[in-house]
């Protein structure tokens, strides 16, 4: 999926959970960077078209390790060790993300090196997709202006 569709839905999660957590900024700030993490694989995303993560992008390729749940659970459990008011931002994030990845039609390998692949019929950038980008964002919207009425 394209970057604006797993940003909304990560929106759409931080409008959900914000109010349970204590760091609401720290909470929205690492959900919506975690959510771009898994495409550092690939040099044809936002964040992976920058050099640093060549080397990356040729030792473990596209819908690789990073994309799966089995990195997503070994850095969760990092972080909640090393700097636990950013892990379940972390999780959120990059779950979402992999979860909406597994509906398209490349798919994940969830438990990487296991070979079965998560995949479904999305096409990346196809009429689906864009409609799921569409709800979403009309639901955050949505969500976003129920707080402001919350206030007054």
């Amino acid at each position: 999926m394209y970057l604006k569709t797993h940003l909304v839905v990560s929106v759409f999660a931080i409008l959900v959970l914000v109010n349970f957590v204590n760091d609401k900024f720290i909470f929205a700030l690492v959900v919506l960077i975690s959510t771009l993490i898994p495409d550092i694989d690939t040099k044809n995303s936002k964040v992976g078209k920058y050099k640093i993560f060549r080397p990356l992008q040729f030792f473990l390729g596209h819908r690789g390790p990073v994309h799966s749940f089995s990195f997503l659970i070994l850095i969760s459990i990092l972080l909640i060790f090393w700097k636990p008011v950013i892990a379940l931002g972390f999780f959120v994030g990059f779950s979402l993300h992999l979860i909406f990845d597994s509906f398209t039609q490349m798919g994940i390998y969830p438990f990487w090196p296991l070979k079965k692949r998560w995949k479904w019929f999305i096409k990346t950038g196809g009429r689906i997709e864009n409609f799921i980008f569409s709800l979403f964002l009309v639901v955050d919207l949505v969500l976003f202006f129920s707080l402001f009425i919350d206030v007054f």
